[in-house]
């Protein structure tokens, strides 16, 4: 064997002992801004690991996951377990945790791919190694139940996570020119525009609505409600204060999204924010006959007294037309111009 696999077997076998005991890890303490990580930067033929850290993932997904990787130029290494499954979950807690973890190890993985989201990274975060990915800084990617993953990690280690598109989704033009550009392609200043979306003339949910004008800056933070939500109270959970806060969800009915903004309000500092950006919230209707109000004037409620700058409908969510957004990097929202400009690149040669 020589000194590169016996360095890698070292590494793969170093946290298994704790896990498997079964009792959570030490978790460290919040990070401060001045300790940010940032992975290296991505290029064309790098080893891309591939999990599901929540939900079980069809044959035909995960093909097409495989697909849009191989796309981009990247060589796919699936997780041992990525087959594994167990009720709604893609194998038992362990399972995913070691994907996870092995795909950090490695030294030959330059970045972790979520296939998709689902349910289950929740449930993981009691017992994930935290100085293993902090000394192992790599690119983790995906959306929605990913949030609970790119939120602890965070808090936690100071490493920039990627709320994008998972690997098993329908990749447009667009979100593929925003993969490549903040994961491959590190600038200075990088700077989003909205999607053009024809459905924003037919769908209501996707209209733009800037509720309150102006410029906000700070540390972007953020993800899908109601996994936001759901950290409340947990050494996971969101402070929003002084951050640029963006939020999605999908298939929630105003009054749920209603519920969750009230939470966030009330545990997690959301009322001082910087401002916050919200995606289009793809499926969040009453039923028919409901007593209720629409979306749009439950996020009017909800978010416009909070005196700085709000806007509804970016880019990004349970859409095709998603953006990548990085966790923890300076950030600037422009309500007026309906753009989000990353202030710092998310990544670095190396």
């Amino acid at each position: 064997m020589d000194r590169r696999q016996f360095s890698r077997n070292l590494a793969l076998g170093a946290f298994l002992p704790g896990i498997l005991s079964g009792r959570s890890v030490a978790l460290p303490p919040e990070i401060q801004p001045d300790s940010l990580i940032r992975p290296r930067r991505l290029i064309a033929g790098d080893k891309v690991g591939l999990i599901t850290p929540g939900s079980f993932i069809p044959d035909a997904a995960l093909e097409k996951a495989v697909n849009n990787l191989e796309e981009l130029g990247f060589s796919v290494v699936k997780g041992a377990n990525i087959r594994a499954k167990r009720g709604y979950n893609a194998g038992t807690d362990q399972q995913r945790i070691d994907d996870l973890h092995r795909m950090f190890a490695d030294p030959e993985i330059k970045a972790v791919w979520c296939a998709r989201g689902g349910y289950g990274c929740s449930r993981l975060l009691p017992y994930l190694d935290y100085n293993l990915i902090r000394q192992n800084p790599k690119v983790l990617i995906g959306y929605s139940d990913i949030t609970a993953l790119l939120q602890a990690i965070f808090m936690h280690t100071g490493l920039v996570g990627f709320h994008g598109p998972v690997a098993g989704a329908t990749w447009t033009e667009y979100a593929k020119k925003h993969l490549k550009g903040i994961l491959m392609n590190p600038q200075e200043q990088y700077r989003i525009e909205l999607a053009e979306e024809p459905r924003r003339t037919t769908d209501p949910l996707y209209k733009v609505d800037v509720i309150q004008s102006g410029k906000a800056r700070g540390r972007l933070m953020g993800g899908n409600l109601s996994l936001l939500a759901a950290t409340a109270g947990t050494p996971f959970a969101l402070d929003a204060s002084s951050k640029l806060i963006f939020l999605e969800d999908v298939e929630e009915k105003p009054y749920r999204v209603d519920r969750m903004l009230t939470q966030l309000r009330q545990a997690c500092e959301l009322g001082n924010a910087r401002g916050v950006v919200l995606g289009v919230f793809s499926g969040c209707v009453a039923d028919p006959g409901d007593e209720t109000l629409s979306l749009a004037e439950t996020v009017r409620d909800r978010l416009g007294d909070l005196g700085v700058p709000v806007m509804y409908g970016f880019s990004f969510g349970h859409i095709s037309n998603q953006c990548t957004l990085p966790v923890g990097i300076e950030a600037e929202l422009d309500a007026e111009n309906q753009t989000v400009t990353l202030l710092e690149p998310a990544v670095i040669d190396g």
